[in-house]
């Protein structure tokens, strides 16, 4: 498996975002495998657009056009 969240890191980078808000016990790790998914799902489309382009290397081009698919749903 691999490393741990990095969670003091993250409630103080939440708390400095948000002062007023008051964060259950597992908020940081909710926002971390939020962060996770939605990096895996960026990979993934990357790497089709890379595929549909005939590349071997993902590009940041290819970066680019999947955020801008991601951010339509």
């Amino acid at each position: 498996m691999g490393r741990a969240a990095p969670r003091a890191a993250l409630r103080k980078m939440l708390k400095n975002e948000k002062p007023g808000f008051r964060l259950s016990a597992c908020a940081d790790l909710l926002v971390h495998l939020n962060f996770l998914l939605f990096l895996r799902r960026l990979a993934e489309e990357a790497r089709t657009n890379a595929f549909q382009s005939r590349s071997r290397i993902i590009k940041p081009e290819h970066i680019i056009l999947a955020a801008k698919v991601i951010e339509h749903f």
